[in-house]
């Protein structure tokens, strides 16, 4: 199955000059939805990890089914002011501005193997704040899969440079 044949693209959103790649079509259709968790699933069934680390809104989508078929836990990386209890935050660059992540003091062990998911790779930001936040926390990083690379920006350079092996889906170029 060819899962790009199931990402929409919108052209100048959320601003102009700006191509956003939609998502949507691959999780309303429950064929493509159950091939990334299980393509997934083989890529880091082996890694050791005990634990999944997917951020707000989009990464929890492919995090949490993820956890669930590979028997870990799951640790969510959420904006400012959504998490009830003691947490740790990272502000990071987007390609079209600024943003802030937040995790749980206490949502990983020092040493506890982690898998970073996410749905989509582009400028590394996002990717950037995660292990700044799993780092911080004590955690070993032991993977890091996303559905969808944006080969045109430098995201998987800067996880590479973080001494990550990216893994991905879906390359957009």
């Amino acid at each position: 199955m060819n899962l790009r044949d199931y990402v929409r693209d919108i052209p100048d959103y959320p601003k102009e000059g700006i191509t956003f790649f939609d998502i949507a079509p691959m999780l309303s259709n429950p064929k493509p939805f159950a091939v990334i968790v299980d393509r997934l699933a083989d890529l880091f069934v082996d890694s050791g990890a005990t634990k999944i680390v997917a951020a707000e809104a989009r990464g929890f989508i492919f995090g949490c089914p993820l956890a669930y078929k590979l028997g870990m836990g799951f640790v969510p990386v959420r904006k400012p002011g959504k998490l009830p209890y003691k947490s740790r935050s990272v502000t990071y660059d987007l390609e079209y501005g600024t943003d802030t992540l937040c995790i749980h003091e206490d949502a990983i062990a020092p040493g506890e193997k982690i898998l970073l998911i996410d749905d989509l790779l582009a400028t590394g930001g996002t990717a950037e704040g995660m292990v700044q936040l799993i780092n911080e926390s004590g955690g070993d990083i032991v993977g890091s899969g996303f559905v969808i690379n944006l080969g045109f920006l430098d995201g998987a350079q800067k996880m590479k440079n973080a001494g990550l092996d990216p893994r991905f889906l879906v390359e957009i170029d």
